[in-house]
């Protein structure tokens, strides 16, 4: 028996659920079929969205000669043979053939400019379906040539439709099995339509002869569901991002189910960690400078206490840090200074601050009338520290926090104007 996905897969596009904005009334693709003619597309979203049965539907609609590769196993030679292929049939068929390529960002450069041609010279539309951001994965030149269209993850509506039909099929008619637990499987699928109907294949599978399939049932059955994070793909740079705004923007709340979907996804405790610490010092800063001694500390915990105990660290520290004061001045401060020293490059370090290490150092005048602030009561001293091209420069300006206002204060005192802070 196929899968509940195969037999389930939409015929036309008048099944096909989901992605309204390119397929409905108005969508953009419907409007190329209209027209009788598809360009070469991108098709971009997560896994299960349904990105393989439009490009089906869209050859099927326009009655286009389809050949399909998927980029795991394909390599140059399959390409060339089937845009020669292609060619071929372009020449005698009013129909221009289609391509479809199945996770496109794994083909190499080399396999993605051979198909440049063929695209330039209109012998195929192609349309490549593919998980991770185009931007990074699809060389430039063949992008160029490509409209990009996204795919959004199905929606409840959508998702529990599916459910439906399911229930519809021979299979569960025949054994009288009834999914009531909609709500659940969504859930656990989401938004995943491939992976929803893998989740209800398995609930029939373990169910008896007229067996409701309620939420207790099918938890039972899927206590090991997996939740989706890929940790080399989109995904996981969207949540991490997700994670670090939340904290910057002093939202504890958010900041900690983000954390907890890289947990739930199994991400590596190090990992978070690390982006705590950057955090804490790009972030919160000289705001709160014990966030930086936190951070690392949880670093060094992490890697101590191991899992599953680690959790409880990583979310100590992370609602600290989004519940602390923030300010961005060292980042900032350390951005301005780089770029000068770009614009300028190595100015001459002054006399008095180079080191006197060999006796031609110190016959040239190194470290000669520099003075040594301990000596004075307060620990400082006037003295130029700059190089003379760039002297009262400030990198550094404080922002309006309670710990860099008594900062500020203290450098008005000693420094008087010299940096106008």
């Amino acid at each position: 028996m196929k899968p509940l996905a195969e037999q389930l897969r939409p015929q036309s596009l008048n099944q096909y659920l989901g992605q309204e904005h390119l397929i409905g009334q108005n969508g953009a693709l419907r409007k190329s079929l209209s027209l009788g003619r598809l360009p070469s597309i991108i098709l971009w979203g997560p896994p299960g969205v349904g990105k393989t049965t439009l490009a089906l539907l869209l050859a099927k609609e326009l009655d286009a000669p389809l050949y399909q590769l998927s980029a795991v196993n394909a390599g140059v030679k399959d390409v060339r043979e089937i845009l020669a292929k292609a060619e071929r049939k372009s020449l005698f068929d009013n129909n221009r053939p289609l391509l479809f390529i199945d996770e496109i960002h794994r083909f190499n450069k080399g396999q993605q400019d051979s198909l440049l041609h063929a695209v330039e010279r209109g012998w195929i539309s192609l349309i490549g379906a593919t998980t991770e951001n185009p931007s990074f994965e699809i060389n430039a030149a063949l992008l160029s040539r490509m409209q990009v269209y996204v795919l959004n993850t199905h929606s409840k509506d959508d998702l529990a439709k599916m459910i439906d039909l399911a229930n519809a099929t021979e299979y569960a008619v025949k054994k009288n099995l009834v999914i009531t637990a909609h709500d659940f499987l969504i859930r656990q699928s989401m938004g995943d339509a491939r992976k929803l109907y893998n989740l209800v294949e398995l609930c029939f599978q373990h169910g008896k002869t007229g067996q409701e399939i309620d939420e207790q049932f099918a938890e039972d059955v899927l206590s090991n569901a997996q939740i989706r994070y890929d940790k080399g793909g989109d995904e996981h740079y969207n949540v991490i991002s997700a994670f670090i705004k939340s904290i910057r923007g002093s939202d504890p709340h958010a900041a900690t189910y983000y954390l907890a979907r890289m947990i739930e996804g199994g991400e590596d405790v190090k990992f978070i960690a690390r982006r705590l610490i950057i955090s804490a010092a790009e972030d919160i800063g000289l705001a709160n400078p014990n966030a930086l001694m936190l951070a690392n500390e949880t670093f060094s915990a992490v890697e101590r206490v191991g899992w599953p105990e680690s959790r409880i660290i990583l979310s100590q520290c992370t609602i600290y840090l989004a519940t602390s004061p923030k300010s961005n001045s060292a980042y900032l401060a350390i951005g301005k200074a780089q770029k000068l020293v770009q614009n300028t490059g190595n100015l001459e370090v002054p006399d008095h601050l180079r080191t006197p290490s060999s006796a031609l150092a110190k016959e040239l005048g190194h470290g000669k009338n520099y003075i040594y602030p301990h000596d004075y009561s307060e620990g400082f001293v006037v003295q130029e520290y700059l190089p003379k091209d760039i002297q009262g420069t400030t990198f550094w300006t404080p922002s309006h926090n309670s710990k860099e206002k008594q900062i500020s204060a203290h450098q008005k005192e000693i420094w008087k104007d010299k940096y106008g802070i």
